[in-house]
């Protein structure tokens, strides 16, 4: 049981609050700050986007994040020695949402003993497709580092395949069409999307894409397992220079304390 799961099991009944945050935006040393002020704040998983120079499912927000912290510098290295060092301090679950060709750059194998090393709990991979799957299963099986699987409205006919393919942790289930960004609502019939997906998988469903504030939670959490919270907090991090008190209590106010 790795720390995804043992997370579902406290919370039982309650639901989950996901938060995102760009790796290195404002700076490495604020991305350590801030993963302790979300957990503080309330955020029971937190994911750390990896900066990539073109991350296909995300919009202007957090690709403006993306740059900015590639701009500082930030490379997979240098984050992995923040989880190294979060490590000591936290034991919330962390999530990297990563692109195929960061990984491929590394080696899969290499990539995925870091993970292990250094405490990464799951991993999010946007662009991976079905068909290569099985070469990062082979790493992780035997492991307590869960792929998440992501699927979204125009996934119907290939669900199961999708979701069961060495899927674990939680299933990531995508709002809206498009990218990733704060909406005013939500192009499908998120309920019945999600109907669908408990007809093929166990596991926890979490939605992610265009929630940003406590209302879309609220209204999250009464048909899935958990709210993932991006880019509203991306931007926040960038106008506040990453201040950990104001994200803490954007955190707090989401999760509805």
């Amino acid at each position: 049981m790795n720390r995804i799961e043992k997370k579902y099991k406290e919370l039982g009944d309650k639901k989950a609050l996901i938060t995102y945050i760009t790796a290195g935006d404002p700076s490495l040393e604020k991305t350590e700050e801030l993963i302790y002020a979300m957990e503080k704040g309330g955020a029971d998983i937190i994911e750390l986007g990896i900066p990539y120079s073109d991350p296909i499912a995300d919009g202007p927000v957090i690709q403006a994040a993306d740059q900015r912290a590639l701009d500082n510098g930030t490379n997979l290295f240098k984050i992995f020695e923040v989880v190294k060092n979060a490590r000591k301090k936290t034991d919330v679950p962390l999530v990297f949402l990563i692109y195929f060709n960061t990984i491929l750059t590394q080696g899969i194998e290499k990539f995925m003993k870091k993970c292990e090393e250094t405490g990464v709990d799951g991993l999010i991979i946007p662009d991976l497709p079905l068909e290569e799957r099985g070469e990062v299963i082979k790493f992780i099986k035997g492991s307590k580092i869960d792929l998440i699987p992501l699927v979204a409205p125009n996934s119907k006919e290939r669900l199961k395949d999708i979701i069961n393919c060495g899927g674990g942790g939680f299933v990531y289930c995508i709002s809206s069409f498009g990218v990733t960004g704060v909406r005013n609502n939500f192009d499908v019939d998120l309920k019945s999307f999600l109907e669908e997906v408990r007809t093929v998988t166990t596991l926890p469903l979490a939605v992610g894409f265009g929630i940003s504030n406590r209302e879309h939670v609220k209204d999250i959490h009464k048909i899935a397992d958990g709210a993932i919270v991006g880019s509203a907090i991306v931007k926040l991090v960038h106008e506040t220079s990453g201040e950990t008190k104001i994200i803490e209590n954007k955190v707090r106010e989401l999760k509805g304390y």
